[in-house]
């Protein structure tokens, strides 16, 4: 099996205190390796969302280690934090997050931006970016104009231009309809099967968290148990029948 990319040690965050405390997760301890698909799932205030925030170094645990390829995330100052988030993941939301008011083009390479790349370079992979995603006739395009699947796809464009070793997709088909959301799916689990990407993907939908490899449950805080194996299309599972 290939070396973690992601590991956790007695993982803890608390929300509040006295009375209005509530502890989000409760010491959750795992690994999450190179190349993998894994969906947490869980209901809502199962713990599920903001345990992705602390992978993702979007926010700090009040205890327990985050570990990235080996290193403690805990002993890096938050310039280097914020520098090796920016390098080595990609987000997908539900929400899109786009700036309305930009082009296409702009809202995909805002990352290149923030870390300092000229314009010239920025345009050209976010171009490259969007021709992957079969969005480049929409570039020049304001992000409002588009539909909501169009808008994913903006989105998914974004989140692969610094080339992210990790992608990490929150609900990330909950405010599509069914078609449009298996596209988005077949898009993402094909950036995974095909360029390696280790896809972390939240959702309370279990059809979309059958199709990942392993499932970790989460519910009040913990993660109660865990699932592997991945539902192949009928073709595929027939092809390793035959091997």
């Amino acid at each position: 099996m290939s070396a973690p990319v992601l590991e956790t040690e007695n993982l803890v965050k608390v929300y509040g205190r006295g009375e209005s405390r509530f502890d989000a997760l409760k010491g959750l301890t795992f690994e999450i390796h190179q190349g993998e698909s894994v969906a947490i799932v869980g209901k809502s205030g199962s713990g599920k969302s903001t345990l992705m925030h602390l992978l993702a170094l979007l926010d700090a645990p009040t205890a327990g280690v985050v570990a990235l390829e080996g290193q403690p995330v805990n002993k890096l100052k938050p310039k280097q934090v914020s520098k090796l988030r920016n390098e080595t993941f990609g987000f997908v939301f539900q929400q899109f997050f786009l700036n309305p008011n930009q082009t296409v083009l702009e809202n995909v390479t805002l990352p290149l931006k923030i870390a300092g790349v000229g314009t010239a370079e920025r345009n050209r992979r976010g171009m490259a970016a969007l021709e992957q995603l079969e969005m480049a006739d929409k570039a020049k395009n304001k992000a409002t104009n588009l539909s909501g699947g169009q808008k994913q796809r903006v989105c998914i464009a974004r989140a692969l231009i610094n080339n992210p070793s990790v992608l990490f997709a929150d609900e990330p088909t909950g405010n599509l309809d069914t078609n449009t959301g298996e596209i988005v799916e077949d898009i993402l689990f094909g950036l995974h099967r095909d360029h390696g990407i280790t896809l972390v993907v939240v959702t309370h939908d279990e059809d979309l968290a059958a199709k990942c490899q392993r499932r970790l449950i989460m519910q009040d805080g913990l993660i109660v148990r865990e699932e592997t194996g991945s539902s192949l299309p009928a073709e595929a599972s027939h092809q390793e029948d035959a091997q």
